[in-house]
């Protein structure tokens, strides 16, 4: 599946070097030792319902007509071209494509009532992503970075084994994804290559090319002797050596990792599986999220662009919809046979929802009033929907949760608690969510 460009017209390179900019601006001027630091009062005893959650990103706002909240009674300019189908949940349509992901809806948690009031991509992805609105306006191709993402915060608060980083995002990073003042550390191990190639092969996985063993080691032996050098570790300067040094660090552990090599080795899938996944590259990649979660590692985003619909949104889904809504499905069946459902959190959703009228260009503008969310396993109760839109889809009207909401039932299903204060390098409190209160519906 091809990565596209959004409306503003920035590109997968473009968010790539604006990322890059944006993090190293972000670690260097908050400083590289950052952590949570709560003190024993503010910390509760909280049972986490899943050991991982694996988070599907629908970059650039995915409809929520055309996938789990169908209006068929509408007039035709709301209720667009495509028919709605029954799910296994009685009562409950979806949108026409949505149909092996309707045949589990009993393993489904549907949210249709989430709302904000940031209509961009920029502001809107960092509001879904953190939990926390943007300090100041924010455009649609901004990277911005003012809080930690869920992803960092659950690296922090959770371990991988040896060699492994706690934190992937494949096949990039979302432009609100990082750590912000947790430190480089926490920022995400983005696997960027295709795992439906046959020539497959993840970056600090393996040996260079002409590098043996030995060499290797003798290397490494040369650079531990350099790093004896002292080291600025003052926070409030924010020494970027050390953000190199962890960087190191991780590329070695990833080499020497026979849990590492094992979880990235996709090749030794079963074939039928492969197959069941989709051979393309975001089915691929969420069957190595599978083997992720299997191999330790606490949180796995999938970024998958392409779905900013301002024209053509009918055949554009004909084509988009099928394949990608096949591949959530294998993943939660595939998680549920292997009996990693109940502690793996299954999420799919995007920045805001589309809206209303489709326009005169054939498409759904930007709409941040109304959008649907889907869950599974973890705890979470299935064929359910929670909340609801009116009757022509314009505004979300009954049980309404805020992104403060979700993001505070993500952390509870994890074990973390959403109300901890976090603390800057300078020593600045900040909350981890500011409304800490989960969708309770969903706590099971």
């Amino acid at each position: 599946m091809a990565q596209r460009k959004n409306c503003n017209g920035v590109s997968r390179r473009d968010c790539l070097q604006l990322g890059l900019g944006g993090i190293l601006g972000s670690y260097f001027g908050s400083g590289l030792d950052g952590a949570l630091r709560a003190t024993a009062a503010e910390r509760q005893s909280i049972r986490p319902q899943a050991n991982a959650c694996i988070l599907i990103w629908m970059d650039g706002g995915p409809t929520h007509y055309e996938t789990f909240d169908p209006k068929p009674e509408a007039p035709l300019e709301i209720r667009g071209e495509f028919e709605t189908i029954a799910t296994k949940t009685p009562g409950v349509r979806f949108s026409k494509h949505m149909q092996r992901l309707a045949s589990i809806s009993d393993r489904l948690a549907i949210v249709r009532s989430i709302r904000h009031n940031q209509g961009n991509h920029g502001a809107g992805n960092h509001y879904m992503m953190t939990g926390a609105p943007p300090r100041i306006p924010v455009g649609c191709g901004a990277f911005v970075s003012f809080h930690p993402s869920m992803g960092s915060v659950v690296a922090h608060q959770r371990t991988a084994p040896a060699g492994l980083p706690a934190y992937f995002s494949m096949p990039r990073m979302s432009r609100s994804g990082g750590p912000n003042f947790l430190g480089a550390k926490y920022a995400p191990f983005v696997v960027s290559d295709n795992p439906n190639s046959s020539s497959f092969r993840v970056r600090d996985v393996a040996l260079p090319q002409g590098l043996t063993d030995d060499r290797f080691l003798h290397r490494r032996d040369l650079r531990s002797q350099v790093d004896k050098l002292a080291r600025i570790r003052d926070m409030s300067a924010g020494d970027p050596v050390l953000a190199v040094d962890e960087f190191y660090d991780q590329g070695y552990e990833l080499i020497t990792s026979e849990d590492a090599q094992r979880a990235f080795d996709i090749h030794s899938e079963p074939e039928a599986t492969r197959e069941t996944y989709g051979r393309h590259g975001f089915g691929q990649r969420a069957l190595l999220a599978r083997r992720l979660v299997e191999a330790g590692v606490p949180f796995v985003t999938l970024y998958e662009g392409g779905w900013d619909h301002h024209r053509t949104i009918f055949s554009a889904l004909n084509s988009k919809l099928p394949p990608f809504e096949s591949s959530i499905a294998a993943l939660i069946e595939d998680l549920d046979r292997r009996g990693m459902l109940e502690t793996t959190l299954v999420i799919a959703l995007g920045e805001f929802g589309r809206t209303p009228k489709v326009n005169s260009r054939g498409g759904r503008d930007h709409w941040s009033n109304a959008m649907s969310v889907m869950l599974a396993g973890g705890g979470t109760p299935g064929g359910c929907v929670i909340g609801a839109t009116d009757r022509n889809g314009y505004a979300a009207i009954g049980d309404v949760a805020s992104p403060e909401n979700f993001v505070s039932t993500v952390y509870r299903k994890l074990g973390i608690d959403p109300s901890t204060i976090a603390y800057t390098p300078e020593g600045r409190p900040t909350h981890l969510v500011s409304d800490p209160t989960p969708i309770q519906e969903l706590m099971g």
